[in-house]
């Protein structure tokens, strides 16, 4: 990981075991410790180890100890300069591992996941890819590495370097502040970097109770993290501990880091107050600092080999995840078991070594770009252009094999329509299937106008999520689309009828929350959206509310009714809202467009038998005989084959991933579904 200045491992003056510039050989064999954490719980036991976190304290207590020596000594902290020569060093290195990924990528990862790594590629070169995950809410402790970024581990890198940037500023604002009311700059920072400390792990713990897979990411969520490593350099000079102490300290330190991950509930309570545990670790041993005893910790950490890892743990970190992911692809594994992990990590320390020998030292060498700024902005301009190129040009290659596949579809890609017995069509052989899979992430139907005025809820819980479509004159109809994502996916062709007949569609979403009511199968936050949006519907009384009725399962072909629908079905009618249900979509074990890319579209495994997929028999009598007067639509023929349940139809992909149907599949479907509503639906 990143380090703070030129004399990275400098003692403050009076630290135990240390002196004012003396070379701290147990602080390099704990950042060592830290990454070596990192690789291993990610190769072998997929999980979190907290070394990460053990890293930011080390930054920032080396960050902290380089500017107290400026303030102190009354040096001007000229920002500027410092910013320009921590990011030379640290960019080129960077940009080595992107490049090196994208080419990995082009050449073993599907299609279908390129987009994702051009955009993280951008959000890693320009250090906000932290932001990038919190939003996508990634899951980064899913077991199967393989499905995940090979550039996902860069979220704690942009952290650093957000932070690189907020704290020089902050002691310049301390800095300013001391001179300003005649106050010694040690207490001003303390105040400063003591206040950061408690209002962001008031936060942290906060958001890691309410969104943890935001707060993970989120730097807000990190940044008190931080402020301990700073607040430790500015308390190590005043420690002073017997020298039984300071052995017992490095040791339960050590123990402790090493043993987080497996006591802890890394992934689910991280960043909140469960991550004092790590940093406390890491802070004992740093206070105990160089004993000087044969049994001492500082004498395990500043052994030779521990100290060389040290060096390359910045360009180790780098590595190893890509690694690792590029690995578990190319091999179509979860895990890459003992041996493969052991090779994994020996990949990752060769081109640690070959970065850390040929970039890193180069790089903080070159005096030429310290002696003038703007030479130090065009090694950063260079190092950018270096990332950009390549990703503008792959952007480009990609949007243009879109408009061209786009272009045919007429004829190429009838979709449904085959599966029409009226029109006996046929898709032709050997022509590219549409949508491109590099466009996937373009085929959910996509909601713009938020609902205000008399459409806008009172409810505050759904009403940042209540949208509407409104038709070019004025309405005949009013419908509102309630449920899931996959109620929304058949926004599609509803959109398309409505814009022709003159409908306005109102759209209440909640992702993973079924309608209906009752607590059956719901999160309490599922179950009280469902209830505010049952008394959105009553007041605004709709012609038509539109929803899905059964859900689907991957294990299980047998669909089944959502908790308590029936029942809001009824009460709806009573009220003169007609409900139209359609059936759930079948659900498979994993994404059908990597399936077709891996295996091909006509293998076994993308043509799961029907009767194993989804029964031909609905649960609509059961249904009907809670409420009889609902209109029961079903699609199950247009998505599956007599015999099979494919993941292409007419050379269109069925589906996006392992659920949802695909906003240009649904397109095709269109002829269908409006004639199969006119039947079914009376309005």
């Amino acid at each position: 990981m990143a380090v703070a200045e030129a004399s990275p491992t400098a003692a403050p003056r009076g630290a135990a075991g240390g002196s004012d510039r003396g070379f701290r050989p147990e602080v390099q064999g704990l950042r060592a410790l830290a990454v070596l954490m990192v690789v291993t719980y990610h190769v072998w036991f997929g999980r979190v180890s907290g070394g990460v976190d053990v890293f930011l304290l080390i930054s920032a207590f080396l960050l902290s100890l380089s500017f107290l020596r400026k303030v102190e000594g009354g040096k001007p902290l000229d920002l500027a300069r410092h910013w320009l020569h921590q990011f030379k060093r640290l960019l080129p290195a960077v940009v080595v591992v992107i490049v090196g990924v994208l080419g990995a990528s082009y050449v073993l990862v599907p299609p279908s996941r390129w987009p994702d790594i051009i955009e993280q590629s951008w959000a890693s070169l320009f250090y906000v890819q932290n932001w990038v995950l919190a939003s996508n809410a990634v899951d980064y402790y899913a077991d199967d590495h393989s499905l995940a970024s090979p550039l996902q581990h860069f979220w704690s890198l942009s952290v650093q370097g957000q932070v690189f940037i907020l704290w020089p500023l902050l002691f310049l604002a301390s800095a300013l502040l001391a001179r300003r009311f005649r106050l010694r700059v040690r207490g001003v920072v303390l105040l400063v970097f003591g206040v950061v400390f408690v209002a962001s792990l008031g936060f942290s713990i906060w958001e890691t109770y309410t969104n943890q897979a935001y707060a993970y990411f989120d730097t807000r969520a990190r940044l008190w993290e931080f402020a301990l490593g700073a607040l430790l350099a500015l308390a190590l000079p005043f420690i002073r501990l017997p020298l039984v102490l300071r052995i017992l300290a490095g040791w339960v330190g050590v123990v402790a880091m090493l043993s987080g991950g497996f006591i802890l509930d890394v992934q689910g309570q991280f960043p909140g107050y469960v991550a004092l545990w790590p940093l406390l670790a890491a802070a004992l041993v740093i206070v105990a600092g160089q004993t000087g005893s044969a049994i001492g910790a500082d004498r395990f950490l500043s052994a030779k080999p521990l100290v060389r890892v040290g060096d390359l743990s910045y360009a180790l970190y780098l590595w190893h995840w890509p690694v690792l992911v590029l690995a578990l692809i190319w091999q179509d594994r979860p895990s890459p078991g003992v041996l493969g992990g052991f090779i994994v990590i020996a990949v990752s320390l060769v081109l640690a070594y070959l970065t850390m020998r040929f970039v890193e030292r180069p790089m903080r060498a070159l005096a030429w770009a310290d002696r003038r700024r703007r030479r130090a902005v065009v090694v950063l301009a260079v190092s950018v252009a270096l990332v950009a190129a390549p990703l503008a040009g792959w952007q480009h290659l990609i949007t243009q094999q879109a408009r061209d596949v786009a272009a045919n579809a007429d004829t190429n890609n009838p979709g449904a329509l085959v599966l029409d017995p009226l029109l006996d069509l046929s898709a032709p052989e050997g022509v590219p299937l549409i949508p491109a899979t590099t466009e996937m992430g373009k085929e959910y139907f996509q909601l713009d106008r938020v609902c205000a005025g008399d459409d806008e809820p009172e409810d505050e819980l759904i009403r940042s999520e209540c949208y509407v479509i409104d038709p070019p004159s004025t309405p005949v109809r009013d419908i509102i689309v309630v449920g899931d994502s996959h109620s929304q996916q058949w926004s599609v062709p509803l959109a398309a009828m409505a814009q022709e007949r003159g409908w306005k569609l109102t759209f209440v979403l909640l992702g993973g929350c079924k309608y209906g009511s009752g607590p059956e199968g719901r999160t309490p936050e599922c179950e009280q959206w469902n209830a505010a949006v049952t008394d959105y519907v009553l007041k605004q009384a709709p012609d038509l509310v539109y929803t899905v009725g059964t859900v689907a399962r991957s294990d299980d072909p047998q669909d089944l009714l959502p908790a308590g629908f029936a029942r809001t079905a009824r009460m709806l009618d009573d009220s003169g809202i007609q409900v139209a249900a359609v059936r759930d979509n079948p659900r498979f074990g994993t994404s059908r467009v990597l399936c077709v890319e891996t295996q091909g579209a006509e293998s076994p495994e993308c043509n799961p038998p029907r009767a194993e997929t989804l029964t031909d028999q609905p649960p609509v009598a059961e249904l009907l005989e809670q409420a009889p007067n609902i209109a029961f639509l079903d699609f199950t023929d247009y998505l599956c084959r007599d015999e099979v349940c494919p993941a292409v139809v007419g050379n269109v992909f069925v589906y996006i991933d392992d659920n949802h149907v695909s906003a240009t599949y649904l397109r095709t479907m269109l002829p269908i579904f409006t004639q199969r509503f006119d039947e079914t639906v009376r309005l």
